[in-house]
């Protein structure tokens, strides 16, 4: 009884952990509430306050008239003279098909080619999202908003070379400038695209300006959905001096330091800025759903180029490991509980390459899962008839347990004496059943981490009515034969409860039924797989090992002294 008791408190405490984590920090408040998906995000419709500076502060660009109503008609002049229609220019890849706009020299559109999107009206995975007045990726800033505007505004000249790249022609290149004479101000900003990448190479001469410059990746450029989990986070990530952030500010934050990289990420995409020179990003929260960031890079006064790289695509792990920055953390592989995600990680990395391996044979991830799961099944066996064997002898000397709490109910001291001389003598470890499950969970919570945050399962059929395991049962029939396969499991455990007991833990199939309607069917179906394997080895053991082995009579009971 007691190891049953220990077991139903394991089972409690587990499914309180892993579905009560994100509530629980929600209440807290250390985790924002996320709305479910940005395609629903209204068009802004008011320009975002920008960063407060002083007169004092601001750099003044060299042939700068003395007289600051001349300098503001001139800029007025030269905005009413960039409302000529602007350039599209294309450029087109294997992986990808990406707008500038000459107007601001932005990105306006970022196509993922093999990925498709979640609706109709979008055949190919969108990156950019940005909306209304807000700036566009790559668009850049000074500490001078009337300058900045004036940049974001103006229609630069375009000069391209190739722009449809294939592996006999690998290279292209875009440039866009901009000079406004009178004041000196020059812009020359080079892209250089590659055919079988996601990088693209930028260089950024700056004349007439002092100090640093920021460049942004635009608002919720990257961001595909606000999906709503428990693991896995949503909006700007960034390393600096080498330790990486994810949290979404109430306004506006600047991280300064070293920059390797920062951007916006949600589950599966991300577009991010790898600067040469990085002093600090700055993130900011537009509005709701609405979030930028931008990395802030010094201007060298002898012309040098700003040199940095952008990424824009998805979260494939050997794709963001090969690029030797760190990018492959933001893949969450380590969530369970704190002080454990590099203990989960160091378990689900290995896991997630023997994953792919088999998918390579496979070339069905469901099939992968259901093998996958056969393999770490076999390879804990010797645990689990362990904890099958403890829970079997705990059930034959049950008798004589319930007896001795009979004739020493009122002696607690002494009771304790006798059962553990009745554990010691018949060899029995109360706890046994419960050690194996300890040890087996940190690979269940790393097996459950990637099949729920890697973009390998978004879109993978299974096959008949599973088009997708990275999304719910669209008729709920796995996670209902699921929750069939746990009772069935409970029916033929040996157990040690009592009725009352027995009867409170059959609403644990009900219950994780209930919770798995809504997991991503991947999960699910390695939860059934895991089930019916349990039954069935449960089944062999019972028919095989334990089949002539007698139970345990109970023996005579001490007299208790006077």
């Amino acid at each position: 009884m007691l190891m049953e008791k220990r077991v139903i408190l394991f089972l409690v405490l587990s499914l309180t952990i892993i579905f009560g984590y994100e509530y629980l920090l929600k209440e807290l408040g250390l985790l924002p509430d996320q709305p479910a998906s940005t395609e629903s995000v209204p068009a802004a419709t008011s320009e975002p306050a920008a960063p407060p500076s002083s007169a004092a502060s601001k750099p003044i660009p060299a042939g700068t008239s003395d007289s600051p109503a001349s300098g503001a008609n001139e800029r007025a002049s030269l905005r009413d003279s960039a409302k000529s229609a602007a350039e599209i220019v294309e450029v087109d890849t294997a992986l990808y098909h990406a707008k500038f706009s000459s107007r601001g020299a932005v990105l306006t559109n970022w196509e993922l080619k093999r990925y498709r999107g979640s609706s109709e009206e979008r055949p190919a995975v969108e990156l950019v999202r940005q909306g209304g007045k807000f700036s566009g990726p790559l668009t850049v800033m000074t500490e001078d908003l009337d300058l900045t505007k004036e940049l974001s505004e103006a229609v630069y000249r375009v000069e391209k070379g190739l722009t449809t790249l294939t592996d006999a022609q690998p290279t292209g290149q875009v440039t866009f400038v901009y000079e406004n004479p009178s004041s000196g101000v020059r812009i020359e900003k080079q892209l250089t695209f590659h055919a079988n990448t996601y990088l693209v190479d930028v260089a950024v001469k700056a004349t007439g300006l002092t100090g640093s410059v920021r460049v942004g990746t635009g608002t919720n450029f990257g961001i595909v959905e606000w999906g709503e989990g428990f693991i896995g986070s949503v909006g700007p990530a960034s390393r600096v001096d080498g330790k990486i952030e994810k949290e979404v500010p109430d306004s506006e934050v600047e991280r300064k330091g070293a920059v390797t990289w920062g951007g916006l990420q949600d589950k599966y995409f991300m577009s991010v800025l790898i600067p040469k020179d990085g002093v600090g990003v700055v993130t900011r929260k537009e509005g709701e759903k609405l979030v930028s960031t931008a990395v802030r890079m010094p201007v060298d006064s002898a012309g040098s180029p700003i040199a940095f790289q952008l990424f824009a695509g998805p979260k494939e792990y050997d794709t963001l490991e090969s690029l030797g920055i760190g990018l492959e953390d933001t893949i969450d592989f380590g969530w369970f509980l704190f002080g454990s995600w590099d203990m989960v990680r160091a378990v689900a990395k290995p896991i997630f390459s023997v994953l792919r391996s088999i998918n390579g044979y496979t070339h069905n991830y469901g099939v992968t899962i259901i093998l996958l799961t056969v393999a770490i099944k076999l390879l804990f066996i010797p645990l689990q008839y362990k904890s099958y064997k403890s829970m079997k002898q705990m059930q034959e000397i049950q008798p004589k347990v319930l007896a001795l709490q009979e004739k020493f109910k009122d002696d607690r001291e002494r009771l304790n004496k006798e059962l553990i001389k009745v554990y010691r003598d018949n060899k029995v470890n109360p706890v046994g059943g419960c050690l194996p499950m300890i040890l087996q969970m940190p690979v269940f919570v790393a097996l459950f981490n990637i099949l729920y945050m890697t973009i390998d399962l978004r879109q993978a059929p299974l096959g008949l009515w599973i088009s997708d395991l990275s999304v719910q049962d669209p008729y709920y029939i796995l996670p209902v034969i699921m929750g069939v396969s746990m009772l069935i499991m409970q029916k033929i455990q040996p157990t040690t409860m009592d009725p009352a007991q027995a009867k409170i833990m059959l609403l644990l199939p009900a219950l994780m039924t209930f919770l798995f309607i809504n997991f991503p069917a991947g999960l699910v179906l390695y939860w059934l797989t895991n089930n019916v394997l349990s039954i069935v080895q449960q089944f062999a053991t019972d028919r095989f090992i334990f089949r002539n082995r007698r139970p345990l009579l109970a023996a005579e009971v001490p007299e208790k002294s006077s």
